[in-house]
């Protein structure tokens, strides 16, 4: 089993610039967030079944277990990652979390 963190990010005011902020700053905080195993990124706009969707952009973080999620979003880099989305996630952010297994 692993856990993940899927961040689903609205649409921004200025994409120019939550690109710029998210790859330059904020990728390099969620980086250094404890049991972290991989962290992976859309590329282009995020589409649904119909092709419209709200979502620029998705993030899947793993770790391997719920217990190292929960570790990492309480440690101090965990507060610094979110704390660091008023920064440029302009059109609002989902967060989910959740357990998961290969099936």
């Amino acid at each position: 089993m692993s856990a993940r963190v899927i961040a689903l990010y609205n649409a921004p005011t200025d994409t120019e610039a939550f690109d710029k902020y998210y790859f330059a700053n904020h990728v390099q905080l969620a980086k250094k967030l404890p049991g972290l195993k991989r962290y992976e990124v859309s590329i282009g706009r995020v589409a649904d079944m119909t092709g419209a969707s709200p979502y620029y952009l998705a993030a899947t973080l793993t770790f391997n277990s719920l217990h190292d999620v929960q570790s990492a979003l309480a440690s101090a880099e965990g507060v610094a990652t979110a704390t660091d989305l008023q920064n440029f996630a302009s059109g609002g952010v989902s967060l989910l979390i959740f357990e998961s297994k290969e099936i």
